[in-house]
């Protein structure tokens, strides 16, 4: 028997356990079963068949989603000099390039959403590593946050408009926002349908692609997960997304 509070059994309720829904049916469905009393995050997540401790499977990097998050996004830079002013001027919340700040970062302060560096930084940033590490935070080039100082402007501009970061976690998982339940179920599509194109074109070379997806479910912050139809690709116009087994 489910077990949860009262607001979260009438949400389950409404979901069908036995029954893989449409990608357009799950997100109508997840906007009914959220019960927040604040905006919540609508989160992807994606049970892969993939092997986490074979490097060769272990998939990770950005996607900049199309209608964005909806949220602010915290954006610390890693620079000096001519980069410093380029980050300023593109919106970055926080630039550190002093001992003061890194000891910040070590002390605890983790207020922030993305963090992107000049390869100039990263012998000092690189000490940074076991704080921000496991939360995701810590730059590298296979994201795309690892940038040299002329590009700064640019990273910035993209991660404030919503570009997330994707990777395989120790379970064989990938987990991913893609909205808010506030947004239009077809701006969720179009959000959805850019995570998963771009996990498509991720597939490893030595992985079957009837293997690479094995399951996709969508859930809102606090409410039950709703599974879709198994597929590994979706069209890009919100209006005609169709399904591939």
């Amino acid at each position: 028997m489910t077990k949860g509070s009262k607001k979260y059994l009438e949400a389950y309720q409404k979901v069908d356990r036995d029954r893989d829904y449409s990608p357009r049916e799950a997100l109508e469905l997840v906007k009914e079963v959220s019960y927040t009393s604040f905006d919540g995050t609508v989160e992807l997540h994606v049970r892969t068949g993939l092997n986490p401790r074979r490097a060769d499977e272990h998939i990770r990097g950005m996607i900049k989603l199309p209608k964005g998050l909806g949220k602010e996004v915290r954006v610390v830079v890693f620079a000096a000099g001519e980069g410093e002013q380029e980050a300023r001027d593109a919106g970055a919340d926080y630039i550190i390039n002093t001992d003061e700040g890194f000891q910040k970062i070590m002390d605890g302060w983790t207020d922030f959403d993305v963090t992107i560096a000049v390869p100039q930084m990263m012998s000092k940033v690189g000490r940074l590593g076991r704080f921000l590490g496991p939360r995701g935070l810590m730059p590298s080039p296979k994201t795309g946050t690892v940038v040299p100082p002329e590009d700064l402007g640019e990273a910035v501009e993209e991660a404030k408009a919503g570009r997330v970061e994707y990777r395989l976690d120790r379970s064989g998982n990938i987990h991913c926002p893609i909205g808010k339940v506030s947004f239009p179920v077809d701006d969720l599509m179009e959000n959805l349908a850019t995570v998963m194109d771009t996990l498509r074109r991720a597939r490893p070379a030595g992985v079957n692609k009837n293997a690479y997806v094995r399951r996709v479910t969508i859930a809102p912050t606090m409410g039950p997960g709703i599974r879709m139809e198994r597929f590994e690709a979706l069209a890009m116009e919100p209006g005609n997304i169709a399904t591939t087994a």
